[in-house]
């Protein structure tokens, strides 16, 4: 059985706000029916003309257990807010969306009082979630864009993907953190390094990488490993290369090693995004469009991941964070859309 909550109509209308002579994004997207299996509905939104699912995880036990800040719950809600308030249009009608809804987790939230421990068993319980829910997806064919929670989702994703596909996968992240620490036990700064060693991950970037951010510990393992990284500091800071050959080299990495591509992006990536580990030294959004834009298009991507928004961390309070987070996770969404639908 799926522990998933749908999203409805009455989600739908809840969050949309229409205008006389517009169609927006919200009137157009297709949803899952609970009369339905899961796999029906897949199937069923493909043949309507879907390519991709937007999938919630509302959580942040993976971000405690790693002993940050919670409040990585509710970035779902942002988004679609937004988004679906977006216009319909010649560039995107929305029908190629399907807004399945979120992965619960309400069983699995601890209170704050929980040990690192505790915590760490949980979202091992929560990755077996990931991995059914998300493997349903890509044995359907359509591309995930799945949004919120920590990013110890990672692992889920690269488990449910590498099942899929039947190989590994080569993944990068834009990240200032590696999220490749010692497997001791799961959270959100070792979902990669789980899934190298679970074979799921054959080959992994890190793009944005803060120099002084990760310790020599996981440098020295993600050397191990084979991974590679472009640091933030030789990008924006030294301005060593631009961003724009570092995501032609990555690009070339990937494509050289014929694996399907996952898309990774902490949003703590991003200036004073609202997240479980905000940072004032970061990149630019337009910056982080341009890695998803990119990557998506001259890539084989099969999915995109946008984890550790947190809404609630806002320095402004917790509605500026749900305006914040759910504006830059949309145009995220559509950079991703429409570089697959325009990919060479």
């Amino acid at each position: 059985m799926l522990n998933l909550s749908l999203f409805t109509e009455d989600n739908r209308r809840s969050l949309l706000s229409t205008r006389d002579g517009e169609t927006k994004l919200g009137q157009q997207v297709q949803l899952a029916s609970a009369a339905q299996s899961i796999a029906d509905n897949l199937s069923q939104a493909k043949t309507n003309g879907a390519r991709f699912v937007i999938l919630g995880i509302g959580e942040d036990i993976g971000p405690r257990a790693n002993l940050g800040r919670g409040g990585a719950t509710n970035a779902f809600e942002s988004a679609m807010a937004q988004f679906l308030n977006l216009q319909s249009n010649r560039f995107l009608n929305g029908k190629q969306c399907l807004v399945l809804g979120q992965i619960s987790t309400q069983d699995l939230q601890l209170d704050t009082n929980s040990t690192a421990e505790q915590l760490r068993e949980q979202v091992s319980n929560l990755d077996e979630r990931v991995i059914k829910v998300l493997s349903a997806v890509f044995e359907s064919g359509l591309e995930p864009i799945v949004i919120g929670g920590g990013h110890n989702n990672a692992y889920g994703l690269l488990m449910a993907a590498k099942a899929s596909f039947k190989r590994p996968l080569a993944a990068v992240n834009l990240d200032p953190h590696s999220d490749f620490r010692p497997k001791e036990g799961r959270h959100s700064g070792n979902g990669f390094s789980y899934a190298a060693a679970s074979g799921a991950l054959g080959y992994y970037h890190v793009l944005g990488l803060h120099e002084l951010k990760n310790s020599e510990t996981t440098l020295q393992q993600l050397e191990t490993f084979g991974g590679h990284w472009h640091s933030l500091q030789q990008i924006w800071v030294r301005q060593e290369l631009s961003l724009e050959t570092a995501l032609k080299q990555i690009a070339k990495q990937l494509n050289n090693t014929q694996l399907p591509v996952a898309i990774e992006l902490d949003l703590d990536a991003i200036t004073n995004m609202p997240s479980s580990a905000s940072t004032a030294a970061g990149i630019p959004l337009l910056d982080a469009l341009k890695y998803v834009n990119y990557i998506a298009k001259h890539c084989p991507s099969v999915y995109l991941h946008l984890a550790e928004a947190a809404p609630s961390c806002h320095v402004a309070g917790e509605a500026a964070g749900h305006r914040e987070t759910g504006q830059s996770i949309s145009e995220l969404i559509y950079s991703y859309i429409n570089a697959r639908i325009n990919a060479l």
